[in-house]
């Protein structure tokens, strides 16, 4: 299959301007031949919305939703919005679209509050982390902050999932003689994690800059042996694709099997008696 990572420049709060930069770029990924596209976190809105969040928010079944989602014929989209639930809840969340329908919806789990973060004063929290049969095979998604936790993929992976898509918006920080730091960091999660899972992952950051926060960009998709398969550039907008053949994750599995090996029962029990001890029982 062909993968695309649509590296973008979303414009902070302007959904319509936002709707034509999909447009423009599913129409360049299908000429391309891409057959699942990946935009990064918040693709339809931008990040730092603070008090526009509630303004912008809208439903799975919104007209703005709807549009990006009609495109989905011939070619698989994730996208990111500020989705608002019928309990007027809003959360940060990654729509799969397919074949002009929704596949599935992620809800952001885990919610940065630290340094130039604050997602947890406008967004409320996902309750699942679980994987979803696509045409291509078994996928799993999550943004961003998700990533930063080893218990997310994990689960994802004991799901069965065989592709991991990360949406994610990260800002540049801690540069040094050889790059970024929190470039460095992605790269060792991504590469890690696939390795240790036997997955494919593939991550799709943002460009641009806003209230004087940068990101850099820097997609970047790893195969199931933790090899890099392609980067996208530093703070340049960007359509990055790459081939990926699924079978590599029997063969990644197969050669190093860690799932196989993988304990879940003594995992279930030693997280209950943790959680156990925590509330004093």
């Amino acid at each position: 299959m062909k993968v695309g990572l649509a590296q973008i420049r979303p414009h902070l709060g302007n959904v319509a301007k936002n709707i034509e930069i999909h447009k423009q770029m599913i129409k360049q990924a299908k000429e391309e031949g891409v057959e699942l596209l990946i935009f990064p976190e918040l693709s339809l809105m931008g990040y730092n919305l603070l008090d526009l969040t509630y303004d912008v928010a809208c439903t799975v079944d919104s007209e703005e939703v709807q549009e990006i989602i009609s495109e989905s014929k011939g070619i698989d989209i994730a996208f990111g919005i500020v989705e608002r639930s019928p309990d007027h809840i809003l959360y940060n969340s990654a729509i799969y679209a397919s074949y002009g329908n929704i596949q599935y919806v992620h809800r952001k789990v885990y919610l940065p509050t630290y340094g130039m973060f604050d997602e947890a004063r406008y967004f409320g929290r996902g309750e699942k982390i679980r994987a979803f049969d696509t045409r291509f095979g078994r996928v799993g998604m999550l943004v961003c902050e998700d990533m930063w936790h080893p218990s997310a993929p994990y689960l994802l992976a004991q799901d069965r999932a065989e592709l991991l898509i990360v949406l994610a918006n990260s800002p540049a920080r801690g540069v040094h003689a050889k790059g970024l730091g929190t470039q460095d960091s992605w790269d060792l999660i991504l590469t890690s994690q696939a390795q240790f899972y036997g997955m494919c992952i593939a991550c799709t950051q943002r460009v641009g800059t806003e209230d004087g926060v940068t990101f850099f960009g820097n997609s970047t998709a790893v195969d199931p042996f933790g090899d890099t398969l392609v980067q996208g550039p530093l703070f340049e907008e960007s359509l990055v694709t790459f081939d990926v053949d699924l079978d590599m994750v029997q063969r990644a599995r197969f050669t190093t099997p860690i799932l196989r090996d993988e304990n879940t029962d003594l995992v279930v029990r030693e997280l209950t008696r943790i959680q156990q001890h925590r509330r004093g029982e």
